[in-house]
């Protein structure tokens, strides 16, 4: 029998759409040809890997794991903790150059399973389904035998059946019955958080993969294990995990609109983009209540001249001012 998740659309599942519909507009048409684009995908992509290694318990903190994605050293840090970092990094790249793969096969889960479980399992092996029965707390998921052909469906349904519906609604049950199969002896959170992840990109749902939906569940995350759990005490009704995982999205929306908001301001109805280092300077202006200009080319690290390339854009939009006599005046945001 093929797969079929029981669920009913609720009148906030359809406002929870219509809202992420708005939003995710909203930022489609403010990131149209803009320059710092990498910056909300890199930052979504550390965000990502913070969070998502972090619900199972890695202790780096989002500044470290910021650090490993930059190639820096991380010293004194377990020798585990640093690689479920990289490989988590390294399978949210996997899912990136593979966003827009029709039909997903047991051989991209056993590859996306090896880059985000090598060396870090405790049990099993990277790639392959469990050959032994597991519990997650209270609950047994299926026994091995019947994974193979459980995971068989999972595709199926995946392939066949997840277009009928908004991306919202089958990355949710994709999440939720990988998890429920539990099909790997390790790494079954990261992997299911990663294949809904996999589901909104190939179904275009983020196509500058600036959204970090696992940031979400990782602020809470006892409420996330409850919703999961839930799910098996009413018999298997995905109704309210998907009504759960459609607010973690329209938070997340609503996070990067505000994000794109800070990064592009308008002037005489014309969109002023802001460099990288234009968006830093702001931050700092703001976090110091003002700078004095030899601050600000040290901070830069580059000479007045440079420094003064990237200030005039600012100055003349009036986003900062210069308050202050020559010597010892200094700059605010405006």
């Amino acid at each position: 029998m093929s797969y079929c998740p029981q669920f009913h659309i609720t009148p906030n599942i359809l406002k929870l759409i219509e809202d992420i519909a708005v939003c995710r507009q909203q930022i489609i048409a403010a990131t149209v040809q803009v320059p710092w684009i990498p910056i909300l995908q890199r930052e979504a992509r550390i965000r990502t890997t913070h969070s998502s290694t972090a619900i199972e318990g890695n202790p780096l903190t989002l500044e470290e794991v910021r650090i490993l994605e930059e190639g820096r050293p991380l010293p004194m840090v377990r020798e585990r903790s640093r690689r479920e970092i990289l490989n988590q990094l390294a399978g949210l790249r996997f899912v990136e150059k593979n966003q827009n793969k029709k039909n997903i096969t047991h051989a991209d889960l056993s590859r996306l399973h090896q880059l985000i479980a090598s060396r870090v399992m405790d049990q099993g092996q990277p790639g392959y389904y469990r050959n032994f029965g597991v519990r997650v707390g209270a609950y047994f998921p299926p026994a091995a035998p019947e994974v193979p052909k459980l995971m068989d469906e999972y595709l199926e349904w995946w392939h066949q059946k997840a277009m009928e519906w908004s991306p919202v609604i089958s990355s949710a049950i994709l999440h939720y019955r990988f998890e429920e199969i539990h099909p790997f002896a390790d790494g079954n959170g990261r992997m299911g958080r990663a294949l809904a992840l996999w589901e909104l990109y190939r179904r275009g749902f983020d196509t500058h993969h600036i959204f970090s939906v696992d940031d979400v569940y990782w602020e809470n995350r006892s409420h996330y294990y409850a919703e999961l759990d839930v799910v098996r005490k009413v018999g298997g009704d995905l109704t309210g995990w998907i009504e759960y995982s459609a607010e973690a999205i329209h938070v997340t929306l609503k996070r990067v609109l505000e994000r794109v908001q800070k990064l592009s301001v308008k002037q005489s109805g014309q969109k002023i983009l802001l460099t990288p280092k234009q968006e830093k300077i702001l931050h700092l202006l703001q976090s110091k209540g003002g700078m004095t200009p030899n601050e600000i080319w040290k901070e830069l690290k580059m000479t007045k001249q440079g420094a003064m390339k990237i200030l005039k854009p600012l100055l003349i939009s009036g986003l900062i001012l210069r308050i202050g006599t020559r010597k010892s005046g200094k700059y605010i945001v405006g």
